[in-house]
């Protein structure tokens, strides 16, 4: 099953049919996936499964119609084990950014942790998961697929936000203050940790 986030609000693109009576489910055959995704950003729906038998499909379908923009991101330690958040639009996130041309997407995260928090000697440790998100730009919805990695870091400096990018503040964040920051976060984000909990002792 792939979760994909409409404005925070979550869209499972799934091949079993659910039994939760809260989630509108649709089929990937009758649907109109652009008309589904305007009544999700219009608050019409708050949740919905997207239903077909292959799920990579439905995926597939879904990137044919919507632009998509590759972006990496980094979930990063320092070397007491704190992890690397940054505070932007009222929110904490992770840093992240779209990849540039002939990057690779593990290039891309190393230099997006490093021009958004100014944290540098950045190892990628391990491959994680991917997130999905679908936001409006210019009257455009377009498909963010963002790629993390866990990286690990001895940098000992003070950590810079990048002010152009409306980054207020960085932090590194001991383990056991994650879980509070989370209750101010993304989804995706949030969902990033939940799956890290299988590895780490967050």
């Amino acid at each position: 099953m792939y979760k994909v986030f409409v404005n925070d609000k979550p869209l499972f693109l799934t091949n079993q049919v659910q039994k939760e009576t809260d989630f509108k489910l649709f089929l990937l055959e009758s649907v109109d996936i652009k008309k589904l995704i305007v009544k999700i950003f219009q608050n019409k729906i708050q949740k919905a499964f997207l239903y077909h038998p292959d799920e990579k499909l439905i995926m597939k379908t879904l990137r044919a119609k919507l632009p998509v923009e590759k972006a990496g991101g980094g979930l990063v330690f320092n070397k007491n084990g704190d992890v690397l958040f940054i505070f932007r639009n009222g929110k904490w996130d992770l840093p992240k950014g779209g990849t540039e041309k002939n990057e690779t997407i593990e290039e891309t995260a190393i230099r997006e942790v490093e021009e958004e928090t100014g944290v540098t000697g950045l190892a990628i440790t391990e491959k994680l998961q991917r997130t999905y998100h679908i936001f409006k730009r210019n009257g455009r919805y377009k498909l963010k697929i963002t790629q993390w990695f866990e990286m690990r870091t001895k940098f000992e400096g003070v950590p810079q936000g990048q002010l152009d990018e409306g980054i207020e503040r960085v932090e590194w964040v001991n383990p056991k203050d994650i879980k509070f920051l989370l209750e101010n976060s993304y989804e995706n984000i949030k969902l990033l940790f939940e799956n890290e909990l299988i590895h780490n002792s967050f």
